[in-house]
């Protein structure tokens, strides 16, 4: 069975809005980059560079080669082969792309959005049917027209995506809200997985428009609020994928649950479960660890079925691990976690969320 790393990027380029028709060029990002009268000290090294969008200024990261182990041609998937190269040397097998750009705000014109999000998902899919099979593509949709985001999953289904992205907060609305329950019951029908990762797609509100808007709590909330409300249950096929948060917030979460249901049934009579042992595999709930926690500690919780992995390959932030996977098979071979705990968190788990 394939070595799969759950979570990878690609660092959008020009050549990746070039699949817009003419008549929603004006819709194609620009990138944008300070003057040389920049005073010095007034940005972070490697955030000087936006895409212009319609008005909106959005991070257009400039990537170190070293820092991220990887090159601007893997990256930006200028050369699929020399992507494939790399992953052979890592010992990967199959590489699932993010993307980069969708992390953060990036406009609020909904037409804006729907011209950009197919040039993307048709970019990506060119690239990728490029790799015999071994880089696969999670969809990036339209949120603010929903009805543009359903026939986007229809498309993106036939030709080649193994998932549907969500930022965990976006359109002001948490991610049970029912307005986005039209494309829950899409990738539902579908058979795509709901890859919720970190990030956020709201305007930010004040202070940076980065370095905050990307922290990992909405992820963890997003989760809370998928078990607890019983999403699950009204979309019954459907896989709920949490990204690049890491997975050490398990325990609390699973705590709190406890808590409501013992302490608190009196005012949430809907949440029953009998065992929270079983709460991932009833909900289908997945979620990528890094290879520095405690993982030994997190199977204990019911999730042997449901954690994977992931490098966060050509980004180098805070969920960056290039040599992630090479953690995993050391943690086994030190006997750590077992052999079975490997395969699962390598293989088989990944393979079953994104329905390879």
């Amino acid at each position: 069975m394939p070595v799969i790393d759950a979570d990878t990027h690609v660092d959008e380029c020009e050549e990746t809005w070039s699949y817009m028709p003419l008549a929603d060029s004006k819709h194609r990002p620009v990138t944008l980059v300070p003057g040389d009268d920049v005073p010095e000290g007034s940005a972070r090294p490697g955030y000087t560079r936006h895409w212009f969008v319609g008005g909106t200024l959005s991070i257009r990261r400039i990537r170190d080669d070293m820092r991220t182990g990887t090159t601007v041609e893997t990256r930006e998937l200028r050369d699929v082969t020399a992507r494939l190269r790399h992953m052979d040397k890592m010992g990967v097998d199959v590489h699932i792309l993010y993307p980069t750009a969708f992390l953060t705000h990036i406009t609020g014109d909904a037409d804006a959005q729907v011209a950009i999000c197919k040039s993307y998902n048709r970019w990506l899919s060119e690239k990728c049917s490029q790799s015999d099979g071994r880089l696969r593509w999670v969809a990036v949709v339209p949120m603010l027209d929903v009805e543009a985001a359903v026939d986007e999953m229809h498309w993106a289904s036939e030709h080649g995506a193994c998932g549907v992205f969500k930022l965990a907060t976006e359109v002001g609305k948490r991610v049970t809200d029912p307005y986005f329950f039209p494309i829950y019951q899409a990738a539902n029908d579908l058979g795509l997985g709901l890859c919720i990762h970190t990030g956020s797609g709201d305007q930010p509100r004040g202070g940076s428009a980065f370095g905050d808007a990307l922290g990992n709590t909405n992820v963890v909330d997003a989760f809370h609020g998928i078990a607890f409300s019983g999403l699950a249950g009204k979309f019954p096929k459907m896989r709920f994928g949490f990204i690049e948060a890491g997975a050490s917030w398990i325990p609390y979460v699973i705590d709190q649950l406890y808590a409501r249901r013992e302490r608190m049934s009196w005012a949430w009579s809907s949440f029953n479960y009998a065992d929270l042992t079983s709460l991932f595999q009833d909900n289908r709930l997945y979620v990528t660890c890094q290879s520095h926690e405690d993982i030994s500690y997190l199977l204990r919780f019911g999730t042997e079925d449901n954690l994977m992995i992931g490098t966060d390959y050509t980004h180098a932030d805070a969920s960056a691990e290039i040599e992630a996977i090479a953690g995993i098979r050391r943690m086994a071979d030190e006997g750590i976690i077992d052999q079975t705990a490997k395969r699962k968190i390598l293989e088989d788990n990944p393979k079953a969320f994104y329905g390879l």
